[in-house]
């Protein structure tokens, strides 16, 4: 079976983009700093895992899935891409948090006050310094702008590579926030929830590149599986 084309008006002309938040992991569970560590999913999260991939075998075939090869992502992708009969690519890591990967978050926030200050979690505040986007995390990390133009630049890369196509992209909780913010008006502040397994969908013009954020934070295939649904938030605190 040929992948489906795009739904939608355009369709021939703009690539949908699914991009899917991995699911659970133990560290998720007790809130600590992940960036590019790379625990595995939990149980709870390898149940998220299937029940996503058995949604999206059910919608219009992906031509193919795209994936951080970080384990929570990579394990994700592999379920997803097994249930849709399509391949699987390295692509898209989490971003790297520097010395502050392993701590809890309110350690990391304590140990490095600067990193994070005028943010809460990943969105600027009111009266917050813009510049500090561009701050660079203490141990080879990455600044929010650093993230936020590689993000960009991979998901206008296989856009061109898929027009007229649906693509699957499985990623992590920063890197997906930094890709809702590319659609936003210029200095806006949106809240988002991405939870685990949440479906953010992407259409994106072969024409003019323009970005339309169509849904976001998505997680109906949790709906009526308390277990699933409760068992962690995904408020972008477990980035």
């Amino acid at each position: 079976m040929s992948p489906t084309p795009a739904q939608g008006q355009g369709e021939e002309l703009s690539t949908e983009v699914v991009v899917v938040r991995h699911g659970e992991t133990a560290w998720n569970v007790s809130r600590i700093v992940q960036g590019q560590m790379d625990p595995e999913l939990n149980e709870a999260g390898r149940q998220q895992a299937v029940v996503v991939a058995r949604r999206l075998s059910r919608e219009a075939k992906p031509a193919a899935v795209y994936s951080s090869d970080l384990k929570r992502a990579a394990e994700t992708a592999e379920i997803i891409a097994k249930a849709c009969g399509v391949p699987n690519v390295s692509a898209l890591r989490e971003r790297h948090m520097g010395y502050l990967q392993g701590l809890k978050w309110d350690d990391a926030v304590a140990k490095s006050p600067d990193s994070f200050r005028g943010f809460d979690i990943f969105k600027l505040t009111e009266g917050s310094d813009p510049d500090s986007r561009n701050q660079e995390l203490p141990g080879g990390g990455e600044s929010m702008n650093q993230l936020k133009e590689r993000c960009i630049s991979f998901l206008n890369k296989i856009a061109q590579e898929h027009i007229g196509e649906r693509v699957v992209v499985v990623s992590h909780g920063a890197s997906i926030l930094e890709l809702c913010r590319h659609p936003d008006p210029p200095n806006s502040s949106i809240r988002r929830h991405i939870p685990n397994t949440s479906l953010n969908v992407f259409r994106i013009s072969g024409v003019t590149g323009q970005w339309t954020l169509e849904r976001c934070g998505d997680v109906g295939h949790l709906k009526g599986n308390e277990f699933l649904e409760n068992s962690f938030g995904g408020d972008g605190a477990s980035a």
